[in-house]
C-alpha cells in the first residue's frame, strides 16, 4: 500500500491527528506521525503558533526535514494547516514524492520552486475559512490547478479551519468524512499505480 508522512497543526500532534493516521493505517497504508513540537500539546491555537513563533519557522521546516530522512523518498506527503509548510516544501524539492494531501492551507508554489511534474496533489479547505481565503492559500491552491493537470481543490460549505480534526472546536463531522474519503483515494490510487508501474 502507500506510504504516508504526516504533519500536524497547529495545535500539535493532537489525537485527532493520530485519529486519521489510525483510518489510514487501516485501509492498509503505512504512516508516519512525526512529532514536530517536541511533545508539545496546545488547548489552544494562539499558544501553539506562540510556540511556533518562538522556534521559528525555519525550524519547523528543519524538523520536518529531519523526519523525511527517516522514510523512503517515495512517499505521499501530508500536512494539517501549520503542516502544509514541511509537506509541500518536502513533496516539491525532495525527488520521489508520490503525491500530495495539502488540508487547510497551501503555499505558493514558487516559495519551493517548481510543483513537480505528474505529482498527483489534493487541496482540502473550507470556502470560507478566513485564514485559507483571507490569507491568500486559496490563490495559492487555484495557481497549482493552473500548473499541475493532478491537483484537485475541494472546498467543504463552512468557515472552520481545523475541520478535520474531530477533537478541535471547528470540526465539521460530515466535511472531515469527505475529506478522508477523497485523501484515502488518492492514496489507494497511488498505491495501484505503484503496483501496476
Amino acid at each position: 500500500m502507500a506510504e504516508l508522512l504526516l504533519f500536524h497543526h497547529g495545535h500539535g500532534l493532537t489525537e485527532g491527528v493520530r485519529q486519521f493516521a489510525h483510518t489510514a493505517r487501516e485501509a492498509g497504508h503505512t504512516v508516519h506521525t512525526p512529532d514536530l513540537f517536541e511533545g508539545r500539546v496546545f488547548d489552544d491555537l494562539s499558544e501553539g503558533m506562540a510556540y511556533v513563533d518562538n522556534i521559528g519557522l525555519r525550524a519547523v521546516l528543519q524538523r520536518g526535514a529531519v523526519a523525511a530522512r527517516e522514510v523512503s523518498p517515495a512517499v505521499v506527503y501530508a500536512g494539517f494547516s501549520l503542516g502544509v509548510l514541511p509537506a509541500q516544501q518536502l513533496a516539491q524539492t525532495r525527488p520521489g514524492a508520490r503525491g500530495a494531501l495539502l488540508f487547510h492551507s497551501c503555499v505558493p508554489a514558487a516559495t519551493f520552486g517548481a510543483w513537480p511534474a505528474g505529482v498527483p496533489t489534493q487541496v482540502h479547505a473550507m470556502e470560507d475559512d478566513p485564514w485559507f481565503v483571507g490569507d491568500g492559500d486559496i490563490d495559492a491552491a487555484r495557481n497549482l490547478l493552473a500548473v499541475s493537470p493532478r491537483a484537485a481543490l475541494f472546498l467543504y460549505p463552512g468557515a472552520g479551519h481545523l475541520f478535520a480534526d474531530p477533537g478541535l472546536p471547528d470540526y465539521d463531522e460530515a466535511a472531515a468524512e469527505q475529506l478522508t474519503r477523497r485523501a484515502l483515494g488518492l492514496l489507494a490510487a497511488v498505491d495501484l499505480c505503484d503496483r501496476s508501474g
